[in-house]
């Protein structure tokens, strides 16, 4: 038995991804079609029957916008915080299952216990969370200004974390497409983190116990997969960070799958997407 973690696609088109521990099944928001989302999830030999809930980060399009095909015949609970709740009553079609939690508050989902805190980003009221197993915890952050001192505090000691890199400074402030104001909030404490603010996280945050670091959320304009990885890869090699296996999502497919097994001295790894035989209860 262990934890297998996939993240399914990040980008400004789409954010979704998918953790499974026993028979608790989530997605961490929801960010592709309905029918996206089934088509990657069956990479994986996995489908959206089989999921126990769905954790949003915020209301914004590219993190909700399968929500109403999925839980349109599915009664898969939806989990968020009131804010986000109201914003999602407007862009949620048809009935749905929201279990409303508050901002900095734990609460569970099948066997998995899920931390959530504050996240500053241009949103009703973002959040990251840090998923709990017994195979290790899980990070996610994605649109994130800023780093803070909370932010830093609830993912030290993450076994995988999902870290937004949006941009690399030089290309931002040279796009010719992109005005100033948008610049402006893009590299504001409420927009994005560059690749090296995404480096100076994983410096942070290092420690014995963080095996895999996924880059999420590249800009297609202002970032390249080789710019980001190198400049966390640069920051934590120079810090005895060689056991971080760093790892640039993409947009369009699929990442590997990571297994995470109890032993803590046994690094994240690939595994055989093979379905397994799970309860549809």
């Amino acid at each position: 038995m262990a934890a297998r973690l996939t993240i399914l696609g990040s980008g400004s088109g789409g954010n979704c991804s998918y953790l499974e521990c026993g028979e608790s099944r989530i997605l961490i928001d929801a960010g592709f079609s309905g029918r996206q989302i089934r088509q990657r999830l069956a990479t994986i030999g996995r489908t959206p029957e089989t999921l126990t809930g769905i954790l949003i980060t915020h209301e914004h399009s590219d993190h909700v916008q399968g929500l109403t095909a999925l839980t349109a015949k599915l009664n898969v609970p939806i989990y968020c915080n009131r804010l986000t709740r109201e914003a999602l009553d407007q862009q949620v079609q048809g009935r749905a299952d929201f279990r409303v939690f508050s901002t900095g508050s734990s609460f569970e989902v099948g066997e998995l216990s899920v931390d959530s805190f504050s996240i500053p980003h241009d949103a009703n009221d973002p959040v990251g969370f840090l998923v709990n197993t017994a195979f290790g915890k899980f990070g996610f952050l994605t649109d994130l200004g800023q780093a803070t001192k909370l932010v830093l505090e609830r993912v030290r000691g993450a076994t995988a974390l999902l870290l937004e890199a949006n941009y690399d400074v030089k290309l931002l402030n040279e796009d010719s497409r992109r005005p100033w104001s948008v610049k402006q909030r893009i590299q504001s404490r409420h927009g994005h983190l560059s690749n090296d603010a995404a480096a100076g996280v994983a410096e942070e945050i290092l420690s014995p116990e963080l095996k895999q670091l996924f880059l999420g959320h590249l800009s297609r304009d202002c970032n390249t997969p080789e710019l980001a990885s190198a400049a966390v890869t640069n920051r934590l090699a120079g810090i005895g960070g060689g056991h971080v296996r760093v790892a640039v999502v993409s947009q369009e497919t699929p990442s590997e799958t990571c297994c995470f097994e109890a032993d803590p001295s046994v690094a994240a790894s690939a595994f055989d997407p093979a379905p397994a035989q799970v309860s549809s209860s």
